[in-house]
């Protein structure tokens, strides 16, 4: 495993081969599905130098080009370009059930069976299948077992983390909860410095605010308490194979104490390797002189 590869997918059709292309793109490879032998070493001359991490799929949807596979990966060797072989197959009778169930038609359709297609197709790979650094049976793997499987051959662990991104968003009650949030912590329990007229002005962004909320008591243990939490939750949701995780912080407007609490959480994140955004929904949005809610933006 390296932070610089370059994968190359093949085998049998109805194997796994997109689903190995979506699991490298959601890990930051650059992938190409389908790609014709003859282009491989263009390809790699032109991607590898802007991207680190690059997979293709190169299968029997090539037909007659698909013949120079073997030929082509010998060109590619003297390039100085370090690839790996992913070969991916199933047993048959888990191949017919699920060309059967999605309904596919196999490339080597013709007149044979779809089981005798099989069988063509095996003989086909047969040469690049040697050559594979990893051989991968999927017919008894779950989706994610399978990419257990791909993470553990390909990805480095460093890689695992920053594979999941996580948006930080503060927001105010008042305004509606955020739709694309998958948890929702509300901090309205804290101190407020809206009742402080000489703090009203500020955000949760300036240094006089973060002092008062993160500066009592009770908000220490609370985010002792929370961090705890989202230790033992974001590295959970990260194994399940999601690659982006949203929390959002409440409070009342929005403008304090939600800030303060989202910009810690962020920069918390950010110190545990996870790729972090950070954004204030309604940060610009404060009370009017009557109180009432008014939009600045």
């Amino acid at each position: 495993m390296s932070e610089h590869s370059f994968l190359i997918i093949t085998g049998l059709s109805g194997a796994g081969k997109s689903m190995a292309v979506r699991c490298l793109e959601d890990l930051g490879f650059f992938c190409v599905d389908n790609i014709i032998p003859p282009l491989l070493p263009a390809f790699v001359k032109l991607t590898f130098p802007r991207f680190n991490q690059v997979a293709v799929v190169m299968d029997t949807r090539g037909e007659s080009f698909f013949d120079e596979a073997v030929s082509c990966l010998d060109d590619l060797r003297p390039l100085g370009y370090p690839f790996q072989i992913l070969f991916l197959e199933a047993s048959d009778d888990v191949l017919l059930k699920r060309f059967n169930e999605t309904r596919r038609r196999h490339p080597l359709f013709g007149n044979a069976s779809l089981l005798e297609n099989i069988g063509q197709e095996r003989d086909k790979l047969a040469d690049i299948r040697i050559q594979a650094d990893v051989i991968l049976d999927t017919s008894s793997l779950s989706p994610k077992e399978f990419r257990e499987k791909i993470i553990s051959n390909f990805i480095l662990p460093e890689q695992v983390t920053r594979s999941l991104q996580v948006t930080i968003k503060s927001f105010g009650y008042k305004f509606g909860t955020p739709m694309d949030a998958d948890l929702v912590f509300d901090v309205r329990f804290l101190p407020n410095p809206h009742y402080d007229p000489s703090l009203r002005p500020f955000t949760g962004l300036d240094k006089e605010i973060q002092e008062f909320v993160l500066g009592h008591p009770v908000t220490e243990e609370f985010l002792e308490r929370f961090t705890d939490l989202i230790n033992f939750l974001v590295p959970h949701y990260r194994r399940e194979g999601k690659t982006h995780l949203a929390i959002a912080i409440g409070c009342t407007g929005g403008r304090h104490r939600s800030v303060a609490i989202a910009q810690y959480l962020a920069k918390y994140l950010q110190e545990m390797g996870y790729p972090t955004v950070e954004q204030h929904r309604d940060i610009e949005r404060q009370p009017d002189y009557y109180g009432a809610a008014k939009n600045l933006q």
